[in-house]
């Protein structure tokens, strides 16, 4: 796809809704999980494998936002013209992906006993939520060496590739599951198992594509290594959207937490919905990739005013889309969450978490796009320290506070349109003066 020349809109929905679907079926591994023990165990063991969601989503979103820099990189080289820095930074992130995979399962093993306990998991719940985390673990490397090699193609435009990869592994991991927990009698561990054979799959789908292609993102096994000069660059630009997006995790490992102490109905439920409303996310999520990727090639081609039509229109349809899609979700609410359980207490939970969630969904649309425009300029640690402000901060000292006093599932919900908003605010701001410092630095160069 040519993102330097022509229309934008067109090309953008082109981009966006296939990197939205690719993170709904990333997202639906972790849904088919939930609702095969939902249906097939118990609420235990669903409430053990939704209880490791937002510690599991700490550790891939810190690695998919550190993915986002090696995007931007490629982007602007592409821009450029650059073929050499393209084939380092491609060789650089296969091999910085699986030793970061690697030593992220290390210490992941060793700590996660402790981490479960921090987060005040249910006695009950406890032994099958350690056993799907050790199990989970072991297949962070395939699932970081994926979101890499994802990045790679995105840089070119191409988001089909790696849909594509996933769907096929999607289907393997809703296979395995039934197999796993109705023929082999497993529990949460036999669902955790499921996913890590698929991540695999699609990981090295990937890499024999990569190694197949003729342009300038071909992957030759003799050239894998580590070139500092690159590396740097995909860390300075990826380890702050990394950090953003670990923020945001980490706040809900925070809010998680609460939840955990409203008992194992109110666990099942937020899982449930959890794994519904982030649906929403991924086309929001979608268009500030995209934005990125845009800006990223365009501003390393010096055209300017076509990097802030980009912003411009990304942030229209972002927020049409997604404000379509959430209402979508919460008209068949219901009965999504009957797929996960059919208990009515537990439906009727979930559907206060996605009422207040998807009706907000459109400020989040704010961020994405004003963080992703950032990041396509080479500009991420300011919004990743305006998010950890806005969001982290709020929804931290939000369960300490307001929830400490009114301990109910609804007051812990309220805290994110709340954080949304003010994040938001703070990120325009951010937006305009970066816009301002750039053309004054353009007129310069001029």
């Amino acid at each position: 796809m040519d993102l330097l020349h022509g229309s934008i809109a067109d090309k953008l929905l082109l981009f966006a809704l296939p990197l939205a679907l690719t993170g709904m079926m990333q997202q639906l591994f972790n849904a088919a999980d939930i609702a095969v023990v939902g249906r097939f165990v118990g609420k235990n063991a669903m409430a053990a494998v939704g209880s490791n969601s937002a510690l599991i989503g700490l550790l891939v979103n810190g690695f998919i936002g550190i993915s986002l820099g090696a995007n931007v990189v490629i982007s602007t080289f592409t821009g450029q013209k650059n073929k050499e820095g393209i084939r380092k930074c491609v060789h650089t992130s296969v091999l910085f992906s699986v030793l970061g995979g690697i030593v992220i399962t290390l210490l992941g093993e060793w700590l996660a006993p402790s981490i479960l306990r921090m987060i005040t998991v249910p006695d009950e719940v406890f032994p099958m939520a350690l056993a799907y985390l050790r199990i989970y673990l072991l297949g962070i490397p395939v699932i970081f060496l994926y979101n890499f090699e994802a990045a790679i193609f995105r840089s070119q435009g191409d988001t089909r590739t790696p849909l594509i990869c996933l769907i096929i592994s999607g289907i393997i991991n809703v296979v395995f599951n039934l197999f796993f927990v109705c023929v082999v009698g497993m529990t949460a561990n036999g669902v955790a198992l499921a996913t890590v054979l698929s991540n695999l799959v699609s990981s090295v789908l990937l890499f024999v594509f990569l190694s197949r292609r003729k342009d300038w993102i071909r992957l030759q096994i003799s050239d894998i290594k580590i070139h500092k000069d690159v590396l740097k660059r995909i860390v300075s630009i990826g380890l702050p959207a990394g950090l953003q997006s670990m923020v945001f995790s980490l706040s809900n490992i925070c809010i998680q937490s609460a939840v955990n102490r409203l008992g194992a109905d109110v666990m099942a439920a937020s899982a449930a919905a959890f794994n519904i409303e982030i649906l929403a996310y991924y086309l929001v999520n979608s268009f500030g990739q995209a934005c990125t990727t845009f800006v990223g090639q365009n501003y390393g081609a010096n055209q300017m005013e076509r990097c802030r039509k980009i912003t411009r229109i990304s942030l229209g349809m972002d927020m049409g889309i997604t404000a379509v899609g959430s209402l979508t979700i919460l008209i068949f609410g219901t009965p999504l969450l009957g797929i996960f359980n059919s208990d009515p207490t537990i439906i009727s939970i979930g559907l206060v978490r996605l009422r207040f969630i998807l009706m907000a969904e459109v400020v989040n649309a704010v961020m994405e796009i004003m963080s992703g425009t950032m990041r396509g300029y080479g500009y991420s640690l300011v919004p990743a320290l305006l998010t950890f402000v806005g969001v982290c901060g709020i929804r931290i000292g939000w369960v300490y506070t307001i929830f400490a006093m009114f301990p109910k599932f609804f007051t812990l919900m309220m805290v994110y349109p709340v954080s949304w908003t003010i994040t938001a605010i703070f990120l325009v701001i951010a937006y305009v003066l970066l816009m301002h410092s750039l053309r004054k630095k353009h007129r310069k160069a001029v």
